[in-house]
C-alpha cells in the first residue's frame, strides 16, 4: 500500500481549457435526463460538484475533466461510448482515471445489479490501494459529495425513507461509507478526507 501526499488547497494551480468546457458540454448532454436517486435534483449538480472538489484541492485537469465524467462509463455508456469513447475524445489519461472511478463498465464489463451491490463494493474497497493519485481524488471527492447528500437527506426527511432509495439496506451502506472513510484517511490525508470522515460520523449518528 502506497500513502498518496496529503491533499492541500493549491491557489491558482489549475488552468482550465477548452478541454474542460468540452466536459462541460459532455457531462450536460450525457445526463441531462438523470436525476439523483429518490429525488427530482438533477444528477448533474453531483457531477459540478465533485469537479468542484477536485478544483479547490489543486487538482489537475485531467482529473476535472474526469471528476465531471466520472460516472460517464458506468451511467451512460451508449452516449458516451465508453471508455474507448472517452479516450477517443478526452484522451488516455481522462479516460483512464474514469475507468479506475467505476465499479463496473456496462458495456465490457459485469453488469450492475442490486443482487451484486455487495460484492462490486468489496471489490472497489481492494482496489483503492492499485489506484493512480488522481483517481483516488476524484473518488474521494465523489464519496464525499454524496455523503454529504445523504446526511442532508438523513436531516430532512425520515431516515428509513432515504435507505429504501439505494440498492442495499442502511446496515450495509452504514459499513461501507466507514470503511471507505477510513481507507481515505489512510490513503489520501487531507482536509477532503478528514471531511469524509467527520461527514460519515454525522451520518452514523443521525441513521
Amino acid at each position: 500500500m502506497t500513502k498518496c501526499p496529503p491533499v492541500v488547497h493549491e491557489s491558482a494551480s489549475v488552468e482550465l481549457g477548452a478541454r474542460f468546457a468540452d466536459a462541460l458540454m459532455a457531462a450536460s448532454t450525457w445526463h441531462r435526463d438523470q436525476r439523483r436517486k429518490g429525488s427530482r435534483v438533477p444528477y448533474l449538480g453531483h457531477l459540478l460538484a465533485v469537479a468542484a472538489y477536485i478544483i479547490d484541492a489543486g487538482g489537475s485537469e485531467e482529473a476535472a475533466i474526469a471528476a465531471l465524467l466520472h460516472d460517464a462509463i458506468e451511467d451512460q455508456p451508449q452516449r458516451s461510448g465508453g471508455k474507448a469513447g472517452l479516450e477517443k475524445r478526452f484522451g488516455k489519461v481522462v479516460a483512464s482515471i474514469v475507468a479506475e472511478c467505476s465499479d463496473s463498465d456496462p458495456v465490457g464489463g459485469v453488469e450492475r445489479s442490486p443482487e451484486n451491490w455487495i460484492a462490486r463494493k468489496r471489490a472497489y474497497i481492494a482496489d483503492l490501494d492499485h489506484k493512480s493519485r488522481d483517481a483516488l481524488l476524484v473518488s474521494l471527492a465523489d464519496k464525499l459529495h454524496n455523503a454529504t447528500s445523504i446526511l442532508a437527506d438523513l436531516r430532512g426527511h425520515n431516515s428509513e425513507d432515504v435507505w429504501e432509495r439505494f440498492n442495499a439496506g442502511k446496515q450495509e451502506q452504514l459499513e461501507y461509507y466507514h470503511e471507505l472513510a477510513r481507507r481515505f484517511h489512510s490513503l489520501m490525508p487531507g482536509p477532503m478526507a478528514d471531511e469524509l470522515n467527520r461527514v460519515v460520523a454525522e451520518i452514523v449518528r443521525e441513521a
